[in-house]
């Protein structure tokens, strides 16, 4: 009855499928109607599952018992073939090794074998060795459009192992081939939806990022993916060029700003300093030492003495006192000047009086003038003072003030 079941088992799905096609059952459910439809369809599935198991355990019966008189028709060759079959049948796995044994096509039960000796039926078993591992895999460079349009190459390196070796055997053809080219492509997935900046300055979280995903992804293929980094981000030669300059100038502007800075500092320190050594004059004698102090430490064969401004003081003071004499000598003598100028001036204007009057007083008593004796006078009265002498007289004065 089962053999005819599974024979018109075929024929049941496509009819059902005739009759409730999946697009109508999803659009009954999306509309929330034909829920008892639905239970409907969700028995008769659950039946025809139920008469599938049953068929699976009837064929798995008889595989079964075809396996057993396999499994001894093996154990008595080996019997038979003692003690050469012992070479074919006990086998070795090193410690970092696995063995899957298959047994008639099916896994053994209890996993993986190893490490250390194990046995194996001749003819009737295989068996694949797994090597646990860690493996190195350098991802060749990819070239990717980050999200900002620049394109750049990028190579990466991944470490992964075998975690589960019956799974790695069991679920994919090559879990190693196929772990390589999942990596590949989730290198330039996750570049694609970054940023250059972030690519170049966040690499570690792009690493655990890429981690995470890659170990999701091998989780069903006994892979487990320990560590991934980032090797190498090549830009275009332009773009770098660029990028040199931006941020030589962004160390410039940088650079100014600090100078700016260290220079306002060392005005108001100088400042502070002036003012200290102005209210102590000994300060700056003190600091006369210290700087000579330093000097004297260096083997230098030139020493240069600061001069105190305190010693140059008497010698400025004197100086000053002596031009002061000078300039007060100088303005007396100037003064004497004036005032015999001004006595010149006034015997020169009582003189040419005097010649003013004299022909009147002839005129009026010219009998008296000739009884009357002629006054004497002063040969400086009789003779005003002549040009060259004014300027005789200058010219010592001018020699005078000089010389003070």
């Amino acid at each position: 009855m089962v053999e005819e079941f599974l024979e018109k088992l075929p024929e049941i799905d496509t009819r059902y499928e005739d009759i409730v096609p999946m697009e109508q059952v999803s659009s009954m459910v999306s509309n929330g109607g034909g829920s008892v439809t639905m239970q409907r369809d969700d028995e008769y599935r659950n039946r025809i599952m139920k008469i599938r198991r049953l068929a699976d355990e009837e064929i798995s019966d008889k595989a079964s018992t075809c396996g057993k008189l396999l499994i001894f028709l093996s154990v008595a060759l080996v019997i038979m073939t003692l003690p050469f079959s012992l070479f074919v049948c006990f086998k070795v796995v090193q410690e970092y090794e696995r063995a899957v044994i298959f047994r008639l096509g099916r896994l053994m039960q209890g996993g993986a074998k190893g490490p250390g000796i194990f046995f194996i039926l001749p003819c009737i078993d295989s068996y694949a060795r797994v090597d646990l591992r860690t493996r190195t895999y350098d991802v060749p460079p990819q070239e990717v459009l980050t999200k900002d349009s620049v394109t750049v190459s990028v190579d990466a390196v991944v470490y992964y192992r075998v975690s589960n070796a019956t799974v790695s055997i069991a679920n994919v053809e090559n879990a190693h081939h196929s772990t390589r080219l999942l990596a590949q492509t989730t290198l330039r997935n996750t570049m694609g939806t970054r940023h250059l900046h972030e690519i170049l300055s966040e690499r570690m979280t792009i690493s655990g990022t890429m981690q995470v995903q890659l170990d999701e992804a091998t989780d069903a293929w006994g892979i487990k993916v320990e560590r991934v980094e980032i090797k190498d981000v090549r830009l275009p030669v332009q773009l770098q060029r660029a990028m040199a300059a931006e941020a030589e100038a962004a160390r410039e502007a940088r650079a100014k700003v600090i100078a700016a800075e260290g220079e306002q500092k060392a005005s108001r320190a100088l400042r502070e300093a002036s003012e200290v050594i102005g209210d102590s004059p000994a300060a700056l004698q003190l600091r006369y030492l210290q700087t000579l102090n330093t000097i004297s430490a260096e083997k230098n064969s030139t020493i240069v003495f600061p001069l105190p401004i305190d010693l140059i003081t008497y010698f400025l003071k004197t100086s000053e006192a002596t031009t002061q004499q000078n300039a007060a000598a100088a303005a007396a003598a100037q003064q004497q000047m004036q005032m015999q100028q001004q006595q010149m001036q006034m015997q020169q204007q009582q003189f040419q009086q005097q010649q003013a009057q004299l022909p009147l007083q002839i005129q009026q008593q010219p009998q008296q003038l000739q009884l009357q004796q002629p006054l004497a006078l002063t040969p400086q009265q009789q003779q005003p003072p002549t040009v060259p002498q004014q300027q005789q007289q200058y010219q010592q004065t001018q020699q005078i003030s000089s010389a003070m």
